[in-house]
């Protein structure tokens, strides 16, 4: 087994990595951007795949991943899990159905609310306490949920047909243009004191120094990790102006 993950501010790297040490304390965890990744499923049988929903869909760079890597999948056993700030509909039907047509068995899907991760909106902001507790209330969702999969019950959470049509009725159709593909809205201010950080960070390699100042790409997978890191709040995507720096680290 093998835990995969796409993770801008911190939320589905933790959620997948704690799932997966529940499931199975020797196996690993690593971020989809990393350089072997490729070599690393190949040698997997059973694949945790985790990422943030994002307008009820999955992160472009998610399913552009699998669409390029078809042939990997065939024969895999991948059980699929999606972080959510409220709503998800089918963010984990999303990639699975992707994944059935390059030959994979979808073993389950679990949705589960994390704090909030956009940075540059007040939309569903809350206080540090309730985002501790949604927290506490994950960690103890996916323990129950690893103790159904021992007893070989997978959780189907956003694979039914109801859920592909909440998924696709309550978001997907109205912000489509905003998912179906990456974007080039990111916008870095003045502000940038050119320190680095966010061109080392950025899963895509979106973002390049130039001058000792940041410039944006036209491949952005909207993960909030540069925007959520920026020292100097320079960074926005879908507000001009950064309202709180959300990191799963605040929430321990």
């Amino acid at each position: 087994m093998i835990g995969i993950y796409l993770s801008g501010t911190g939320n589905t790297k933790h959620c997948v990595e704690k799932l997966v040490s529940l499931l199975d304390e020797s196996s690993t965890c690593v971020p989809l951007e990393y350089p072997q990744i490729i070599h690393v499923i190949e040698k997997q049988d059973i694949i945790v795949l985790g990422y943030p929903t994002q307008f009820s869909n999955a992160p472009f760079m998610v399913r552009d991943f699998i669409k390029k890597n078809g042939s990997l999948w065939k024969g895999k056993k991948v059980f699929c899990v999606s972080t959510m700030g409220l709503f998800s509909g089918d963010g984990t039907g999303c990639t699975a159905r992707i994944l059935k047509k390059y030959g994979a068995e979808i073993l389950g899907g679990l949705q589960i609310k994390m704090p909030d991760s956009v940075c540059d909106s007040k939309l569903l902001k809350k206080g540090l306490e309730e985002n501790r507790q949604i927290v506490k209330n994950a960690d103890k969702r996916m323990e129950e949920v690893a103790e159904r999969i021992g007893w070989g019950d997978y959780p189907r959470d956003g694979l039914s047909f109801f859920a592909h049509l909440k998924g696709l009725l309550g978001q997907r159709l109205w912000f489509y243009r905003k998912t179906m593909g990456y974007t080039d809205k990111l916008k870095i201010s003045d502000a940038c004191i050119g320190c680095g950080l966010c061109s080392k960070e950025c899963p895509m390699e979106n973002i390049r120094m130039n001058d000792r100042r940041a410039v944006p790409g036209n491949r952005c997978t909207m993960c909030y990790r540069c925007i959520s890191l920026c020292p100097q709040k320079a960074i926005t995507l879908l507000g001009d102006r950064v309202t709180e720096q959300c990191r799963y680290e605040k929430y321990k």
